[in-house]
């Protein structure tokens, strides 16, 4: 069978296709009682939207979100919420040669065996276009988790990575990668646009980082906080890895080295000396910042011929039309901000339903 929902209580189920008329998600489990409008999400749409540089694709989406239930003069009502995008600038002829041949790491060989047949018209349902359907949803999501602050950034482009000692959090929306460091975001235009003119992509690192997460958040062994967050970056399009804390990094260190030593703090509480863990042991929020890193594949459609096979098996070769990101991990940054605020969501409401 399909999935395509996610969460415990606080969950959501997204539809539609990247050329279909329109795209959306459902949000169920919702509190009744927020304020809740358009405006509260167009601006995390925004930060998605493509066709904002010539860092991203060049379709031209406006991406307006319209709420079709669960709210009543501006406050949810506690039950589902329905979230409209229309797709309005599809060009479906781009797809013509991805209809009869497969391309390379993509989901199309794939999605046929499974089905017996698929959707070639942008990739259908894994189409990274189904993410502004989850970006809406992590919208509505902020305003169950006031109490945090969710902020990511791209840390690495095609290997290029930033200085953090050039960290300046006020850069990230000041340039058009998410880059805390500008002079990093100098040295990505002309990556970037290298890959571009030669029908190529490339891949990238985003970082995520929650602050003011609780103490006690999160479940032993099946429930997670980190294994919950790691499955919901793992479900982006174009994701193929995910660290909390030191990550594998970890694996090098003494266990003196990964400790993340504590003192008494102000007021009966702890300081952490360190983060190495990413603000979670046994899957529980220790109350640190809970930091983590995704990695995004290079885009899969490009213009360079690829070796591959066409669906009655014969062997072919495969360049990939149509507008595309050369780096789709760059508005992978809206989104992973939206998965880890639907994780905390969630996680937040099962806390207090155990604990009260």
């Amino acid at each position: 069978m399909s999935f395509n929902s996610f969460g415990r209580v606080f969950r959501f189920t997204t539809w539609g296709e990247s050329h279909g008329p329109a795209l959306g998600a459902v949000v169920d489990g919702c509190p009744p009682g927020l304020t809740l409008s358009e405006g509260d999400i167009q601006p995390f749409l925004d930060r998605r939207r493509p066709g904002q540089s010539r860092f991203t694709t060049q379709r031209q989406e406006p991406d307006q979100v319209r709420i079709l239930s669960g709210v009543f003069e501006g406050r949810t009502t506690g039950t589902p919420i329905a979230l409209h995008i229309d797709n309005v600038d599809q060009r479906s002829k781009d797809y013509s040669d991805v209809a009869k041949a497969y391309r390379p790491s993509h989901a199309d060989y794939a999605y046929d065996q499974k089905y017996g047949f698929r959707d070639y018209r942008g990739g259908g349902r894994s189409s990274a276009r189904e993410t502004a359907a989850r970006v809406a949803a992590g919208a509505v999501a902020r305003l169950v988790i006031p109490e945090v602050m969710i902020t990511a950034w791209v840390e690495a482009i095609g290997g290029d990575a930033i200085d953090y000692a050039k960290f300046d959090a006020a850069e990230i929306g000041n340039n058009p990668f998410f880059c805390p460091d500008p002079d990093a975001a100098a040295r990505w235009e002309a990556l970037v646009d290298a890959a571009r003119k030669d029908g190529s992509s490339l891949g990238a690192v985003v970082t995520c980082e929650a602050t003011g997460v609780p103490a006690g958040w999160g479940a032993p062994l099946y429930a997670k906080l980190d294994s919950e967050l790691a499955a919901a970056c793992m479900s982006i399009n174009a994701v193929k890895g995910f660290e909390i804390g030191d990550g594998f990094a970890a694996a090098a260190l003494r266990g003196e080295e990964n400790a993340d030593a504590m003192r008494p703090g102000n007021d009966g509480g702890v300081a952490f000396l360190a983060n190495h863990a990413g603000g979670i042991a046994g899957g529980i929020a220790t109350g640190q910042p809970v930091r983590m890193r995704v990695a995004f594949k290079p885009t899969s459609s490009i213009l360079i011929p690829v070796e591959t096979i066409t669906r009655d098996g014969e062997a072919s070769e495969i360049r990939t039309k149509g507008r595309h990101d050369p780096c789709v991990g760059i508005r992978g940054v809206p989104v992973v901000e939206a998965m880890v605020a639907l994780v905390l969501a969630d996680q937040k409401l099962l806390h207090r339903a155990q604990i009260g």
